[in-house]
């Protein structure tokens, strides 16, 4: 904001002196904790500033202890923020990645940490606790502010067969399993994270059904996971099917129906 708006807000000293700062050090998002270390001893009454720019609109509150600038709403980053180690996550990240055309109305963010769902400045968040060794596959968007944490490709994939109920609907997950490229040693390592054997039968059956190219060590990692319980290729779907042996499933979707899901040719 120009310092002419500023001052047509009817900023006190303290309160410009606080704007400046934050312009000087482009910091669009931001704790009450980093603006206190940024100010040191200069402003003793840094809650009450704070609070006179939140009720003049000038800096909104994304809750208690943390703030954006008013015209700062990427709710990515926001999201982000709300944990320490929030990362864009499930169908969220799916969308980001190009995986599907389906759009989400809630950002889903992947922490280690127990968070409460909310709605902050209309965009609606919720947090899916992971365990720490989960917490792999973590890359970096973005620049400068508008920086925020996202699961690659390959785990947002593994991630969503192992939690598919925030993956925006089974079909489409199988469908953006299939039409993107795959690196199969990251897949390796991400099953490996997530401790999950019915998933890495379920994606060995889909590589091998969809032929999926490039996929023959996670195969063979594949055969060496599968134990001798049966489990249903759709895990919300219902207890029918023909049994595959080989990967110890039970196909309550055909393979029929997955390839016109996929639009291939039985």
């Amino acid at each position: 904001m120009a310092i002419g708006a500023y001052i047509s807000a009817n900023l006190t000293h303290s309160q410009m002196k606080v704007m400046l700062m934050l312009a000087e050090n482009e910091m669009d998002i931001f704790s009450l904790d980093d603006l206190k270390e940024l100010i040191g001893n200069s402003l003793e009454n840094i809650n009450e500033i704070i609070e006179n720019l939140v009720h003049k609109k000038i800096i909104s509150r994304i809750e208690r202890g943390k703030y954006c600038r008013a015209n700062f709403r990427d709710e990515k980053v926001i999201g982000c923020f709300l944990v320490p180690d929030g990362a864009v996550a499930y169908w969220s990240a799916l969308n980001l990645h190009g995986l599907t055309e389906q759009f989400p109305n809630t950002v889903f963010i992947q922490t280690t940490h127990i968070k409460k769902d909310k709605a902050v400045l209309g965009v609606t968040y919720q947090f899916v606790k992971i365990k720490n060794t989960k917490r792999t596959g973590i890359v970096t968007q973005g620049f400068g502010n508008y920086k925020y944490r996202l699961t690659d490709k390959e785990k947002t994939i593994v991630d969503c067969f192992d939690l598919s109920q925030y993956s925006g609907g089974y079909s489409e997950l199988i469908r953006a399993f299939d039409q993107t490229d795959i690196n199969q040693d990251k897949m390796i390592q991400y099953c490996r994270a997530i401790g999950n054997i019915s998933v890495v039968k379920r994606l060995a059956f889909l590589a091998e059904l969809l032929e999926k190219p490039k996929m023959t060590r996670f195969l063979k990692y594949a055969e060496g996971e599968v134990n001798p319980r049966y489990v249903l290729i759709d895990p919300f779907g219902e207890e029918e099917g023909i049994f595959n042996n080989k990967w110890k499933l039970r196909l309550n979707i055909t393979a029929e129906e997955i390839l016109d899901i996929c639009n291939k040719q039985y």
